[in-house]
């Protein structure tokens, strides 16, 4: 399957599961170096076979290579639940000129991904998943869930994500997260895609709603998503441009050699205070940027995955 031609300019993704699946095992077969040599397509993990246990799980073929006999421990056998939350403010379809090639999306429709790829892992593990999205308004929830109907029924919502066109409003960010974290009750695993752009509170007010989330033991992973080159090293060529705030619609006109330091260093501070905050208040802050994979997504997932259970 060639993954540039599951996207289209008009209709977004034409199969969001099965692109999702690809990138999954993807990312598996590349892990043969890494130290999770436990993660496998099936997502079981080996223990030493104790003499008296069943046979049954014995695993054959890792016995005729090492000689020595291992079973295999299914993930079913310790679920979690797990939550995941999406911005879908104006700002998250940002660049707007992104194409349909898969090295080439935008913030939205990576982020959709990177939620739809988590769903397949947590599919195969028979875990259960929930879903809320958030623009200028509380636009959807679905609570834990972990049957094959509702399954497809978030990767349409993911879907139609990509393809809406949100008005050009402010996003109080904090405000949803606040009404989201009334409504999940039991411990989870939360991950929040967001690109962190407020223009009507300060900060504060989105760390207090993000620490809300932690509430009833959750873990909570925030997503930092944004597009390296633009939006951190200001990357434009030294012709005059116009500069949108796609949310406000606010607008400035310049040559953008002449604030990159300022912007650059601006930034900077910004990310390192993020950083800071998360770190104060025990969420796991990830930077994620749209161009370069889907990676540390996934292998942030397995790795908080081990801590919660």
């Amino acid at each position: 399957m060639d993954l540039q031609q599951e996207l289209n300019k008009t209709g977004g993704f034409k199969n969001l599961e099965l692109l999702a699946k690809q990138v999954v095992e993807g990312f598996i077969s590349g892990m043969h170096k890494s130290p999770f040599h436990g993660f496998s397509a099936e997502f079981a993990e080996h223990k030493i076979y104790n003499p008296g246990e069943s046979t049954r799980h014995i695993d054959w073929k890792l016995y005729a290579k090492t000689d020595r006999l291992y079973t295999k421990r299914y993930d079913e056998e310790t679920n979690l639940r797990c939550h995941i939350i999406l911005d879908n403010s104006r700002s998250m379809h940002y660049p707007e000129t992104a194409g349909t090639a898969i090295d080439n999306l935008n913030k939205i429709a990576f982020s959709a991904l990177a939620s739809a790829s988590l769903m397949h892992i947590l599919k195969k593990q028979r875990d259960a998943v929930g879903l809320s999205i958030y623009s200028d308004n509380y636009d959807f929830y679905s609570p834990e869930k972990g049957s094959e109907r509702h399954h497809q029924m978030l990767l349409h919502k993911l879907s139609d994500a990509v393809i809406s066109k949100p008005e050009t409003k402010t996003t109080e960010t904090y405000k949803y997260l606040h009404q989201i974290a009334e409504k999940i009750h039991r411990r989870s695993l939360i991950f929040v895609f967001t690109d962190m752009f407020q223009t009507s509170e300060d900060d504060e007010k989105l760390f207090e709603a993000l620490r809300h989330l932690k509430h009833n033991k959750h873990e909570v992973v925030l997503f930092h998503v944004f597009d390296k080159e633009k939006e951190q090293t200001f990357d434009f060529d030294n012709r005059p441009k116009r500069f949108i705030d796609v949310e406000t619609g606010d607008h400035i006109n310049l040559y953008a050699d002449n604030i990159k330091e300022n912007y650059e260093k601006a930034v900077k501070d910004y990310f390192t205070d993020l950083k800071l905050k998360c770190g104060q208040y025990r969420i796991k802050y990830v930077e994620v940027d749209i161009n370069a994979g889907f990676d540390s997504i996934l292998t942030t997932y397995m790795i908080e995955r081990q801590k919660f259970i």
